[in-house]
């Protein structure tokens, strides 16, 4: 036994610089299993040597990524370098987004130190260990509009538009609260485009999100050009009173154009 254990453990690592030299960071229990003939006990045995060497994490049960030298010393990878396999290997569609895609487009103040990720209903159980912490968040009516691939050193990962990003702030408002996304959003405006905006907004099926983005564009940021491409999508629906803040007392104001209960008071955190 401890022989095939030994032959498996010099075919794992050389298996694993074969992965790493086409640019892949990751493997999978079921490659593994396809590519040796040894027990599940035998490829585990190995993975935990290699784990405490330092050079595999494991992400999820059956999903490991391989870490080079120039990550041994976080002992695991930046999310987007494995995060496009991973949702591969679970068959869901998703894009990087929030925070994480804000960051991307230089509107996150600082590199968050959550990964969001928004996947088709239902949601993978996010990962949340020492070293990171990955927020998979569901979505039930699924739309490309507002995704686009954007290149890393690893392929490519599916990520959100800026329009989408910030239509997105306010259907999973509650991760950020009101101040916090209206910080993101005065740098992310310098990225979108009002013909863009409309077009994804077209499609976005929470209404609620764009009475919301609409009026922190126009009241809040003073952005007419952007405002008045959301109110085109919106008079073509049937639309009522939201609160600002869902959070809070639906008490205060109603602004008649968008029809925000305005029952908070906007500060921005920069």
């Amino acid at each position: 036994m401890d022989n095939t254990i030994s032959i498996g453990r010099n075919y794992l690592e050389k298996y694993l610089s074969s992965v790493r030299s086409q640019g892949r960071y990751t493997c999978t229990l079921e490659e593994l299993r396809n590519q040796f003939d040894l027990s599940d006990a035998a490829i585990n045995q190995s993975l935990i040597r290699l784990k405490k060497k330092g050079e595999v994490a494991q992400i999820r049960k059956g999903f490991y990524a391989i870490i080079p030298p120039e990550y041994s010393r976080q002992g695991i990878l930046p999310p987007s370098l494995f995060i496009d396999d991973l949702m591969k290997s679970l068959n869901k569609q998703y894009y990087v987004a929030l925070l994480s895609a804000a960051a991307i487009y230089g509107a996150a103040h600082q590199q968050p130190m959550e990964y969001f990720v928004i996947t088709e209903s239902p949601a993978p159980r996010s990962v949340n260990n020492k070293k990171m912490k990955i927020n998979f968040l569901s979505k039930t009516d699924w739309s490309n509009d507002g995704i686009v691939q954007q290149k890393t050193n690893a392929g490519y990962i599916n990520v959100s538009l800026p329009e989408l990003t910030a239509l997105d702030f306010f259907t999973y408002n509650h991760k950020f609260g009101i101040n916090r996304i209206v910080s993101v959003l005065q740098e992310l405006v310098e990225e979108m485009k009002p013909s863009t905006l409309a077009k994804v907004a077209k499609q976005y099926v929470n209404t609620s999100a764009i009475q919301r983005l609409g009026y922190v564009l126009e009241i809040e940021l003073l952005q007419k050009r952007l405002a008045d491409s959301l109110w085109k999508i919106l008079n073509q629906r049937t639309f009522f009173a939201v609160p600002l803040s869902p959070q809070k007392e639906k008490k205060g104001k109603i602004d008649n154009r968008w029809k925000v209960i305005i029952n908070m008071e906007i500060e921005s955190d920069l």
